[in-house]
């Protein structure tokens, strides 16, 4: 599994901390802390400086009334999963079985495909925030850009992913897919919340 570098933006030392107890020991009990993973150093730091950078009071807010997907992944490619829950208070709306051989960035595009079409059904077009840049662009694209190779035990998700981009061409929505603002507001209510 990869290494991961954790920003803390909010909390007892706003910094970069190389293990999860280190990141952990600024955030736990601390209200509202603002903290995310990433898997290199100058990601870290480029995340980090930018929010040093810019200004503290920002101008974007959370629209409470919305539903927000996040997907998690053990190893890269390894197990995968992804969820669906109501902004405000956090009440799963849909969660997707664990799957072999997938990656974070194929849990993301389907959790949004199935946010779009669980919304869909009901008739609603509520905002869906995610945090990945990534999976909103193959949403836009309508086709999941992934390097993943198709294995015995990844093939269920594949065929998942073939369903999304169908679903994608053959629908319309009106749902504004918003990127969550990780820096400014902490992690996303999605979040598994296992680093």
């Amino acid at each position: 599994m990869a290494k991961k570098i954790y920003v803390v933006w909010k909390g007892r030392n706003p910094g970069i901390y190389y293990t999860w107890d280190e990141c952990k020991k600024q955030i736990d009990g601390f209200s509202n802390p603002q903290y995310k993973s990433y898997t290199s150093l100058e990601e870290a730091q480029q995340a980090f400086q930018n929010q040093k950078t810019s200004s503290s009071s920002s101008n974007s807010s959370i629209n409470y009334d919305s539903i927000c997907v996040d997907a998690a992944c053990a190893g890269n490619p390894g197990r995968m999963e992804y969820q669906c829950v109501f902004t405000q208070t956090k009440e799963v709306l849909f969660a997707s079985p664990p799957y072999e051989d997938g990656t974070n960035n194929i849990g993301e595009f389907l959790a949004i495909v199935h946010a779009l079409a669980f919304c869909k059904k009901k008739g609603s077009s509520i905002t869906i925030y995610t945090d990945s840049a990534t999976a909103m662009s193959w949403v836009k694209k309508k086709k999941a850009n992934t390097k993943l190779e198709r294995t015995s035990k990844n093939a269920v998700l594949f065929d998942l992913i073939a369903r999304a981009e169908n679903w994608l061409h053959a629908n319309t929505y009106s749902n504004p897919i918003l990127k969550w603002d990780t820096a400014q507001w902490g992690e996303i209510p999605a979040d598994y919340g296992r680093k």
